[in-house]
């Protein structure tokens, strides 16, 4: 591994153990808006690790969830969410992550997600591949959508849910299923772990799929929007595939945007 990608892992797993730690204690919960909830657990993990990317590698700039980063005229950034899956974080419901994505030039480079309840850590760099645990990973091979599982999120702080409950109906009846976990990253290596055929959303920040949206083309998948346009880590929508289902599940997309016309409230990409 390259320096920026092994210090990363160094530091996802010190973070994920202090949010493993902070777990099984009481949980102090603030809202940042309706529905959007931040806790101790995030403004610590993201203070140590923010100081340890810091440290490491001052001339970065660092983007943070939780506005702990900094910006750097340095052609690399860091996109940092310290705790992935705060909602369930803070109801018991053991599903979430630490993530950090390294750009160069706004192309990432190098990525990790850990889940510390699971010790699952995936790891990827741009052009020498996609890991889970040091285990190559692969999408799945699965080419028809009636036989995929797939999974979507609806984040508080979006405007367009009728929208994607929309999307959310068709899939469920198109699909064996769709999952709403509740972590985009881990959604992500999902999909780059083949047990996903495809994820996505339509409001997402670029700390919650940096990281994730490297493990998945490094792994033999697609991404892109849900218009099939390029993925960009700055945009706010998120489509992930094995790329044996992409088209199938863009037409999908298509239809039930040709249906409910101009409508439609804009899914703000760009």
């Amino acid at each position: 591994m390259s320096d920026y990608l092994t210090t990363a892992v160094d530091i996802a797993r010190e973070a994920g153990a202090l949010v493993a730690e902070l777990f099984r204690q009481p949980v102090e919960v603030h809202y940042k808006r309706r529905s959007d909830l931040v806790t101790t657990a995030d403004r610590r993990s993201e203070a140590l690790i923010v100081e340890r990317l810091s440290a490491k590698f001052p001339d970065h700039g660092i983007v943070a969830e939780e506005g702990g980063g900094h910006a750097a005229a340095s052609e690399y950034c860091w996109y940092v969410d310290p705790l992935d899956g705060t909602t369930n974080f803070a109801h018991g419901f053991p599903v979430f992550c630490v993530t950090l994505g390294l750009a160069r030039k706004g192309d990432v480079v190098a990525g990790v997600v850990y889940d510390p309840i699971r010790n699952e850590l995936y790891t990827a760099e741009r052009g020498a591949g996609a890991y889970l645990n040091g285990e190559r990973l692969h999408v799945s091979s699965t080419d028809k959508l009636s036989e995929c599982l797939v999974a979507t999120g609806f984040p508080p702080f979006a405007t367009n849910h009728d929208l994607n409950i929309q999307f959310y109906i068709r899939f469920t009846e198109t699909t064996h299923g769709v999952r709403r976990a509740g972590s985009a990253a881990l959604d992500l290596c999902s999909v780059a772990a083949g047990r996903f055929e495809g994820f996505w959303e339509l409001k997402l920040n670029p700390w919650d799929k940096a990281a994730g949206s490297l493990l998945v083309t490094e792994a033999g998948g697609r991404m892109s929007d849900i218009h099939g346009r390029p993925f960009n880590v700055l945009g706010d929508e998120v489509f992930a595939s094995n790329g044996l289902v992409h088209d199938q599940m863009l037409g999908v997309f298509s239809q039930i945007l040709a249906q409910q016309g101009p409508s439609v409230p804009s899914t703000g990409a760009r």
